[in-house]
């Protein structure tokens, strides 16, 4: 970050400072690239990590991983389509087995959530041919997940929701399933998989090339929500979404293996009904059978299966449950049917090592240790990496441990404080990996592992704030309830005087926002927030998903909204006990989705405490969302009727003294505009005033279209200033 950016910050701390001081400073945050972070890559891994590749200059190149040695790969010219001027820009690549073809994904499409949608094309390096898949008749930015076969020869993708399989020699495109529809999806997922189980590429190629195993969605019979679009046309356009709400019809969902040649499909005969059972996670175990795991509708049993494709006959191999829920895996295969798997069944998140067709569970990780993620497992099979912080839940540290010792001892190989990620080399010698703070931007390096020294610096970011460092620290608010809280003050902070507050909270099991890493944007929205002459701050109440063991994470289970906003409350009691700077007659409260649910709640349930509250896309109505999320935190409403009455802030609204801002995008195909129009009568109905803003066609994001975030960011800024007297008294 530019030293002009940072005195521009500083600028905002002045006590005196006009609001278009603020609004200049969230223009360069959000309508300009000065706050750009430089990033590293996209980058992937050569020769065991002997080598690697990244983007440079828009063009490809090599490093040699211990020495740096540097050489162009593919030019800009080899990337550049016959007739074009300009080359392709890499949104992402992908190396074919033996390094000698490059798979290029390109102008892309957002589908939900992310861009998975766009143009694939083939960069063959001994001739230098670049061709474009899917054929001439296709539309641009159509396919989706394209990938090599383990041979190399050819590429499978999604197209209008069939799978094709396309030679890469001769060009040849097999159309290898023959029923996608608008209602029947093949080797993508539907809505809610896609939102809630991060499903979104479904096939997968066998390991001998021959085949492909797929989900298949039979979206008949699941309700439909239209979004309506009042803006793009003359008149009004209905957006039509197959979306499961609570306690609803979901999709049909099956697994079929079909040869990559083309013909009949052999379906896998996995028990239950397959509309109330989801199959969360499918691959190949390396001996030509599948591992799945199918979750109970109520989300509380994972089993782990293996189907034989040539019979297409299952058996259960793992089982995992919990009174609350359990969450899906992604385990890493050891071979001969053997993998680590992460389960809570001690009552925290460990690793097991399952053998012996699921008879033999070893625990890998230490006892009392959540591990957050399982990083890497080596190509030697010997070496577990994975992500763990018991001394501190608002860190993330790498660990690793000797898979081959039953007896061997857990070692922490990232030194400094903060938040590391990793993706470590197959030999898992090397790594790149980035580390932040919440007072530092990102840095990427690559180290060597286990010493985790820097080899070389890969991308760097630096800042100077103004603001004293932000504080860290536990509120104890009894009854052995000890909550992780951050506090962010003014550049000109005096403790002597009385500052008003803004709480920024979320508290469902979806997320942390009290962890010690940066968070871009909205970091720097608190900053600038904080330079006005406000105290930020925000606290972690148990159900989030913090490394402090399964019983903090569950506690929630039936009662989400309730206990989250006594605790927030209750939090937010003894912050203003333990910090007599804060002014207990001017508090605020914001927060998006799950947080602007949390916003409403506090606002509705603890009138006396909370005088403005900004809630952004919340869930005013626990029964609007969808089947997954809800249920696997809720059970399903006929079970837990009052939970889902309790737990919705739309039944407390007649409790409302505070000012109040609502902010919703029409076109949020996650989180309905539909909720905040229930809500919106229910106010009108008890004559209590508030505001409201609506964005047309944004989505759960509100980042669609020129000028969005600033708007939004500027909105929420002002109506703060407005309702909540800024500056020290």
């Amino acid at each position: 970050m530019t030293k002009q950016i940072v005195l521009l910050l500083v600028a905002t701390g002045l006590l005196q400072a006009q609001p278009v001081a603020l609004s200049s400073y969230l223009q360069r945050v959000f309508n300009t690239a000065e706050f750009k972070l430089k990033s590293f890559g996209p980058a992937a891994w050569l020769d065991d990590g002997n080598a690697y590749t990244t983007v440079e200059e828009k063009q490809i190149v090599r490093y040699e991983t211990a020495t740096g040695k540097r050489e162009i790969l593919i030019s800009v010219a080899s990337l550049t389509p016959q007739g074009k001027k300009e080359p392709l820009e890499l949104s992402s690549y992908k190396w074919s087995p033996d390094h000698k073809r490059l798979l290029i994904f390109t102008n892309t499409r957002k589908v939900w959530r992310q861009n998975t949608r766009g143009d694939y094309w083939i960069l063959d390096r001994a001739s230098g041919r670049l061709h474009q898949l899917g054929g001439k008749e296709t539309e641009s930015s159509s396919l989706l997940f394209a990938k090599f076969s383990p041979d190399g020869n050819r590429v499978g993708y999604i197209l209008a929701n069939n799978i094709y399989v396309e030679e890469i020699a001769t060009g040849r495109i097999r159309q290898i399933t023959q029923d996608g529809s608008a209602t029947l999806i093949n080797g993508t997922s539907d809505w809610v998989y896609e939102e809630e189980l991060a499903l979104r590429d479904c096939f997968r190629w066998s390991p001998d090339s021959k085949s492909i195993a797929y989900w298949q969605f039979d979206t008949v019979g699941v309700g439909t929500f239209n979004l309506i679009d009042n803006t793009s046309e003359t008149y009004p356009k209905l957006i039509p979404i197959r979306y499961p709400k609570v306690g609803t019809t979901n999709s049909a969902v099956r697994i079929g293996v079909v040869p990559a040649e083309g013909g009949k499909p052999k379906w896998m005969k996995v028990p239950g009904d397959a509309r109330d059972n989801y199959i969360a996670r499918m691959d190949w175990d390396g001996n030509g059978n599948l591992i799945l795991q199918q979750l109970n509708r109520l989300q509380n049993r994972n089993h782990a299966m293996m189907a034989d494709t040539r019979t297409g006959n299952v058996k259960q191999i793992f089982h995992d449950e919990d009174k609350a829920w359990v969450d899906y895996n992604e385990p890493r295969s050891l071979g001969a049917g053997s993998f680590v798997w992460l389960s809570e069944r001690d009552g925290w998140r460990r690793a097991y090592h399952v053998s012996n067709g699921g008879k033999t569970i070893r625990t890998v990780t230490p006892a009392g240790v959540d591990v957050m993620q399982i990083v890497e497992v080596t190509k030697d099979r010997r070496w577990l990496y994975y992500i763990a912080s018991p001394e501190a839940a608002i860190e993330r540290h790498l660990y690793r441990v000797n898979l081959d010792d039953p007896k061997a001892v857990a070692e922490r190989l990232s030194k400094t404080v903060g938040t590391h990620s990793y993706r470590i080399a197959p030999s898992g010698e090397f790594a790149f990996h980035t580390v932040s703070t919440k007072d530092r931007p990102p840095i990427t390096d690559l180290v060597h592992l286990p010493s985790h020294e820097t080899v070389r610096m890969l991308a760097e970011n630096k800042t100077e704030f103004d603001n004293p460092p932000t504080e860290f620290l536990k509120l104890d608010i009894g009854r052995g309830v000890v909550m992780d809280a951050w506090i962010i003050k003014p550049s000109n902070f005096d403790a002597s005087k009385k500052y008003p507050l803004l709480m920024h909270v979320y508290g469902e099991p979806a997320g942390v926002t009290v962890t010690d890493s940066w968070q871009g944007d909205r970091d720097l929205f608190h900053r600038a927030i904080a330079n006005q002459g406000y105290i930020v701050a925000s606290i972690d109440n148990r159900g989030t998903p913090s490394p402090n063991g399964r019983d903090w994470r569950k506690v929630i289970y039936g009662s989400v909204g309730v206990l989250s906003s006594e605790e927030q409350a209750a939090g937010l009691k003894k912050l203003l006990a333990v910090r007599r700077y804060l002014d207990s007659e001017r508090v605020a409260v914001w927060g998006w989705s799950g947080g602007g649910s949390n916003t409403l709640n506090l606002m509705f349930r603890s009138p006396e405490l909370y005088k403005v509250g900004m809630s952004v896309a919340p869930v005013p109505d626990q029964q609007l969302y969808d089947t997954i999320y809800q249920e696997r935190y809720m059970g399903v409403p006929k079970d837990n009727s009052e939970g889902f009455r309790a737990g919705s802030p739309i039944n407390f609204a007649e409790s409302l003294k505070g000012k109040l801002l609502i902010v919703h995008g029409t076109g949020d195909d996650n989180v309905h505009y539909q909720g905040v129009e229930r809500l919106i009568n229910r106010l009108i109905e008890l004559g209590k005033p508030f505001d409201m803003m609506a964005y047309p066609n944004r989505s759960h994001a509100i980042s669609e279209g020129k000028g969005t975030s600033f708007h939004l960011y500027s909105l929420l800024s002002r109506y703060l200033l407005d309702h909540l007297p800024a500056g020290a008294q």
